[in-house]
């Protein structure tokens, strides 16, 4: 059996941080996991400018609510779901990821939870598990599911060379080149004519 994994941030809905960043007017926090390798030291320094601006929550979610998965992403995600189960592996969280799975009719996602005060206040974060998405990719392997992964950020990497096949989708110009050997596409019909030759080989 055949599944196509895919991250969802850049993928099929929009950098929520970046989205976050330009509506609260901090341009520090447009820092994504395209830009920085190392998701620890990435949360810490964005939970670190949260609590500096007094920001919870609720204020990242009202940004969220306004946000629409990219331009055929929809019509993407319908249509690779007549073919083949979709799973999404993401580094967001649960709290994040609601209104946007709502609008992508409710992909199965594997994601990671914040811990917050009663007053909103985001005190920590809390991954599924160590290399997540990695890990995961693994395990289907395990269940002897033949797996497609596509991504386009540092985070991907490791889970897109696990897979039997994959490629990035729109990646950074820096993660392009420092990544030659891993096939890049860059619009939802090149990406579907990618998953297509996986599931007919």
């Amino acid at each position: 059996m055949k599944i196509v994994c895919l991250d969802l941030e850049g993928v099929l809905v929009p950098e929520i941080w970046i989205a976050f960043s330009e509506a609260a007017g901090i341009p520090e926090l447009r820092k994504t996991t395209r830009d920085e390798p190392d998701y620890n030291k990435l949360m810490k320094f964005r939970l670190d400018i949260l609590h500096n601006r007094n920001l919870k929550l609720p204020d990242i979610q009202k940004v969220i609510s306004t946000l629409e998965p990219l331009p055929g992403a929809i019509e993407f995600t319908a249509t690779l779901r007549e073919k083949t189960q979709l799973i999404i592996l993401s580094d967001t969280f649960e709290q994040f990821a609601k209104p946007l799975m709502k609008k992508l009719s409710w992909p199965v996602l594997f994601c990671n939870t914040l811990e917050t005060a009663d007053d909103g206040t985001i005190t920590n974060y809390r991954l599924r598990q160590k290399n997540g998405k990695y890990e995961a990719v693994k395990a289907f392997k395990q269940m002897n599911l033949t797996v497609f992964v596509a991504g386009d950020s540092y985070n991907d990497l490791a889970m897109i060379k696990e897979a039997d096949c994959g490629c990035l989708f729109r990646p950074p110009e820096a993660i392009r080149n420092e990544q030659a050997e891993i096939k890049c596409t860059d619009t939802y019909e090149d990406f579907m004519a990618e998953i297509d030759r996986f599931l007919a080989n």
